[in-house]
């Protein structure tokens, strides 16, 4: 991936999120799409935080979007490899959170593992 594509690709997701267009915001994953967060742990009572699916990663975002009304991403810095971004931003409370985003050959989302300061 070339870093004008990691940066666009940046742009366009957070874009997505600030503007709470869920549709819009699963353009990016691909249905095999496995999600690991620590935030997901905790909103599902899962000890692993694994979201496993289009489906259930988008019924996630939803919650996460319904418990977040002022939800906003300010985007950080982008750091790209051959086939993954890792985003780096702050949300509105000042977390900062770094999301290793791995692509498929469609250039979509497959795998994700998301990391948080605080």
């Amino acid at each position: 991936m070339a870093k004008d594509a990691a940066r666009k690709l940046a742009n366009d997701w957070v874009a997505a999120w600030n503007a709470h267009d869920l549709d819009l915001i699963m353009t990016h994953y691909e249905d095999a799409i496995v999600l690991t967060s620590p935030v997901a742990a905790q909103l599902l009572g899962t000890a692993d935080g694994k979201v496993i699916g289009k489906a259930n990663l988008r019924a996630y975002f939803q919650r996460g979007l319904d418990a977040y009304p002022e939800l906003h991403f300010q985007l950080e810095d982008v750091l790209w490899g051959v086939n993954s971004v890792v985003l780096y931003y702050t949300n509105q409370k000042g977390t900062r959170t770094a999301e290793f985003m791995e692509l498929s050959a469609n250039g979509k989302f497959v795998r994700v593992v998301a990391n948080y300061s605080a």
